[in-house]
C-alpha cells in the first residue's frame, strides 16, 4: 500500500470538499487516515494458510462446534462507510477440527477489506469447507451498515442479517435449527 499516495489523495479530498488541510485540526488527517485504510483493508494481505498456520488436528469428534458472537468491522465496497457486527459460525467435523482462536481470524480476513456482508459471509464458510472439508459448516452475520444509518435511508436500527450453510446446516433442517437456536441462546 503506498501510503503517502493515499495522504495526497486524503489532502485532495479535504480541498475538494471546501475545508482547508493546513488548518491545525487537520495538519496530521491524511496520515491517519492513510494508516486506518492500511489497518481496515489488511485483509487483503493475509493468506488463509498462515492464518491457520497449521492449527488443523486430526480428531474423531463429530459433533456441532460453534463459536458465536463474534465481532467484525468491515468497510462497504459502495460507499466505503463502516458496517458492523456479529458473525456465528459453526461446522460438523468429518476427522478434522482447527483451533477456535483461527475462526475469528478467518472473519478479520474477509472483513478488513471492502465487502458487502453476503459476500464475507459466504467467503467464511467456503474457506471452512476448503480446508476442513467438514460434513457441514453455517455462518450468519449480523451487522448494522452506517450507509444505511447515516445517508440515503437513514434507517438508524435497521440491521441485516445474511447467512451461508454448507452440507448437513443445508440438507438437514433439524441440524440448521439446532445451529439457529443455539446462536439465539445467550448463556455460556
Amino acid at each position: 500500500m503506498d501510503l503517502n499516495k493515499i495522504e495526497s489523495l486524503v489532502e485532495t479530498l479535504l480541498i475538494k470538499i471546501g475545508e482547508n488541510p493546513k488548518r491545525e485540526g487537520l495538519l496530521s488527517t491524511p496520515k491517519r487516515v492513510a494508516k486506518a485504510y492500511e489497518f481496515l483493508t489488511s485483509g487483503y494481505n493475509k493468506d488463509i494458510d498462515e492464518v491457520l498456520n497449521d492449527a488443523i488436528f486430526n480428531e474423531r469428534y463429530d459433533e456441532m462446534v460453534l463459536v458465536k458472537n463474534i465481532d467484525f468491522y468491515s468497510l462497504c465496497e459502495h460507499h466505503m462507510l463502516p458496517f458492523y457486527g456479529k458473525v456465528h459460525v459453526a461446522y460438523i467435523p468429518n476427522g478434522k477440527i482447527v483451533g477456535l482462536s483461527k475462526i475469528p481470524r478467518i472473519v478479520d480476513v474477509f472483513a478488513r477489506r471492502l465487502q458487502v456482508q453476503e459476500r464475507m459471509t459466504q467467503q467464511i464458510a467456503d474457506t471452512l469447507d476448503k480446508y476442513l472439508a467438514p460434513k457441514g459448516v453455517a455462518v450468519v452475520s449480523e451487522a448494522y451498515h452506517m450507509c444505511m444509518m447515516m445517508r440515503g435511508v437513514e434507517k438508524q436500527n435497521s440491521s441485516a442479517t445474511s447467512s451461508a450453510m454448507h452440507g448437513l446446516f443445508k440438507e438437514d433442517a433439524r441440524t440448521r435449527t439446532e445451529f439457529l437456536d443455539l446462536i439465539r441462546m445467550n448463556k455460556i
